[in-house]
């Protein structure tokens, strides 16, 4: 099944009701972000999303990408989908418009890309890592590096790459080896190998700039030596064309559980005499400026985990409509009913509908606060929206695709037995959801800069804030009425309260005993996801009851909203206790075996 159909209403409402997309259209420089601009962008991506992108991600997964001789094609039908996706603008929408873009908010761009990576993730990821690249540049390139390099990148012309890991560095960053030799003359020949490098080579652009990791020849060791160079595919002529081929070289690519079609590159730097590249900003300052990068991409891959979820949601829904299967539960001698009508495939599909709500709510969150971090006139709002964003990417990036395995995992099951089949589909989504947890830094390592660094390292000052933001939410709840709002503020208070637990345990175990707090650091990460879920859920209900209140509005959607929350506060919130417990009590049993007992 190909077809994908962008949530565009619940986008809409999120956006609105819960991302204060009003606030984020009255930042400076945000001044013709009107709703109706912002309704015919939304209008706009759905239909290329679900009528261009769509329709090739079985394409790609099938047939996926080739190698052969150092050259790498994409899919079938890839190369014209990606430039019909640079024509339309589409690689330019956040980008600044001092180098062609439109300098649309985060908020939007957020939006516009769960799209593309629900309609297609494989597709998704070459515009991902450009944007990333795009990011770096604009803070840390000289005016020459930018003025060469990103007119071409925000107009899709040109791709982009982050170059870190190499075979005996995977995510200690650290045991880097890729070197750069200064040349004298201001340019550096790099020498080395990278592994898993995104569109590292395709068919798709006249060109690709690489952002490469790699140390010079004075470094100090370890993370503190490492400096970020630009090398491009193809060095740049005078008048902005391409011109000789550098010497970097794609020498094979992966053969991948998932994302078939996205080429995962390993690439040769300086083979025949050295690759040509240029230092970005200050030397042994490279993995801080690639962090810049990397924070993009971790909340893009977070992106992916809610989009995955998105897509099989409405492909198991669909499958649920149409299969017909059984009698009803309770209806003795009753017609065939589709399995819709059988109470766990309820269960299921209201599992997968209401997670990816939840996601959806909290990522759109924190992309209108990065919005307000970058933009907001007043220093201490900007400061206090940053702090916000930095403790949020994590979790975005690590409970939404850890969701997403679970979630795609249940769509298969939804399918029975023909979901373990190839053809219906619905094996892809998990399959292509798989890497996620991986990418951009396993879950693990997002739980420990997540417990460490942005909890530890400040008292834990800034969740506090966050713990009493939600307290206010389960304030507003106790004046609303009906079973429903009592239930979701049961569950929201005993998980904010299980929340507050782990969190204190966490600020006051770090410094003492780092390990305990550390084998706690992933359940800790998905009981601030679940709770800051359901303070987004919580949010959407109260704000659907004033809705149905006003008479306002579509009556049945704001009553679903009200449904669904319900649903994730009896059967997801009510988790919470139980990782706050494996949290404060996990440690002993996870560390006390031997090496040689296991």
């Amino acid at each position: 099944m190909s077809q994908y159909t962008a949530p565009i209403r619940d986008m809409q409402f999120v956006m609105r009701e819960l991302a204060n997309l009003e606030g984020v259209a009255g930042l400076p420089g945000c001044e013709e972000v009107s709703p109706d601009l912002v309704d015919a962008i939304l209008d706009e991506a759905g239909k290329f999303a679900g009528g261009v992108l769509a329709p090739l991600n079985k394409i790609g997964d099938q047939e996926g990408a080739k190698w052969k001789d150092g050259q790498v094609s994409t899919a079938p039908g890839w190369k014209d989908a990606y430039t019909q996706f640079a024509e339309s603008g589409w690689t330019a929408l956040a980008c600044d418009p001092q180098y062609g873009g439109q300098g649309l908010p985060k908020l939007i761009s957020t939006a516009v890309m769960e799209m593309w990576k629900s309609a297609n993730m494989a597709f998704s990821l070459c515009p991902m890592l450009t944007t990333g690249a795009i990011e770096a540049l604009m803070l840390r390139g000289t005016d020459e590096q930018k003025d060469m390099y990103l007119p071409k990148m925000v107009s899709g012309e040109w791709t982009g790459t982050m170059n870190l890991t190499e075979p005996q560095a995977g995510s200690d960053l650290a045991a880097v080896r890729t070197r750069a030799e200064p040349q004298g003359d201001g340019t550096y020949k790099i020498f080395g190998q990278k592994i898993f490098i995104t569109y590292g080579e395709h068919d798709l652009t006249d060109n690709i700039i690489h952002l490469v990791l790699a140390r010079l020849p004075d470094a100090p060791e370890g993370v503190k030596g490492i400096s970020l160079f630009v090398v491009p595919k193809f060095m740049v002529n005078a008048d902005g064309t391409p011109g000789a081929r550098n010497d970097v070289h794609c020498v094979s690519i992966e053969h991948k559980l998932g994302i078939h079609a996205s080429p995962t590159c390993v690439l040769a730097f300086g083979d025949n005499g050295g690759a040509v590249g240029t230092l970005i900003g200050e030397p042994n300052r490279g993995l801080e400026y690639m962090f810049i990068m990397m924070n993009e991409a971790r909340f893009a891959v977070g992106m992916e985990g809610l989009a995955l979820s998105e897509r099989a949601y409405q492909h198991a829904l669909q499958y649920a409509k149409d299969r017909v299967q059984g009698t009803e539960v309770g209806v003795r001698g009753g017609p065939k009913v589709n399995i819709l009508h059988h109470p766990d495939v309820r269960r299921m599909l209201m599992s997968m509908k209401s997670q990816t709500e939840a996601m959806r709510a909290l990522a759109y969150v924190v992309g209108a606060a990065t919005d307000m971090a970058h933009m907001h006139p007043d220093d201490a709002v900007r400061a206090q929206n940053q702090a916000f964003v930095d403790l949020m990417i994590p979790v975005v990036k690590g409970w939404c695709t850890e969701n997403s395995v679970d979630i795609a995992s249940t769509g298969v099951q939804v399918h029975g037995g023909m979901g373990f089949i190839e053809e219906t589909g619905a094996a892809q989504h998990l399959r292509d959801a798989r890497i996620t947890p991986i990418y951009e830094g396993t879950t693990a390592i997002q739980a420990n800069d997540l417990i460490g660094r942005k909890i530890a390292r400040e008292g834990g000052e800034t969740i506090k804030g966050v713990i009493a933001e939600m307290r206010k939410v389960e304030a507003e709840l106790g004046e609303a009425q009906g079973e429903a709002m009592a239930a979701i503020r049961r569950s929201l208070g005993e998980g904010v309260k299980a929340l507050e637990e782990a969190a204190s345990y966490i600020v006051a175990t770090y410094g003492q005993d780092i390990k305990a707090a550390h084998v706690g650091s992933v359940p800790f990460l998905k009981l601030f996801g679940i709770v800051a879920g359901g303070w987004q859920m919580a949010r959407a209900a109260l704000v659907s009851a004033r809705r149905l209140e006003e008479g306002s509005g579509d009556a049945g959607f704001y009553r679903s909203k009200i449904v669904t929350a319900r649903f994730y506060a009896d059967h997801v919130l009510s988790q919470a206790a139980g990782l706050s417990y494996a949290v404060v009590n996990g440690a002993a049993g996870a560390l006390e075996l031997s090496e040689e007992d296991f």
